[in-house]
């Protein structure tokens, strides 16, 4: 006898299981960074790049292609200063090169 349980929203799961709930908290702390920073970046960088993963004092820029990850480096410094300024302890950010999306 199969038996299904009822099903639950995602956010509901989230919120029950610490690891899931770390790990929302860490997404929505990542977005918010890159809200920070984005007036920082360029308009025509903007769309190559998105919020990554947080790995304790650690962010990561998931990047579309290298010649925006070679721009991107060179404001580094600054975007770096300016979350640190708005009190989050960023000590690195590192870039992920990622294939284009269709």
């Amino acid at each position: 006898m199969n038996r299904r349980l009822p099903a639950v929203p995602v956010h509901e799961a989230a919120e029950a299981s610490p690891t899931l709930a770390r790990l929302t908290q860490l997404a929505r702390e990542s977005g918010e960074r890159f809200k920070a920073i984005e007036p920082s970046i360029p308009a025509s960088l903007r769309a190559s790049i998105r919020p990554g993963p947080i790995e304790g004092t650690s962010w990561c820029l998931l990047v579309e292609g290298s010649a925006a990850a070679a721009k991107l480096r060179q404001i580094l410094p600054i975007l770096q200063s300016q979350l640190n300024s708005r009190g989050w302890e960023v000590t690195s950010i590192r870039l992920k090169l990622e294939s284009p999306r269709k």
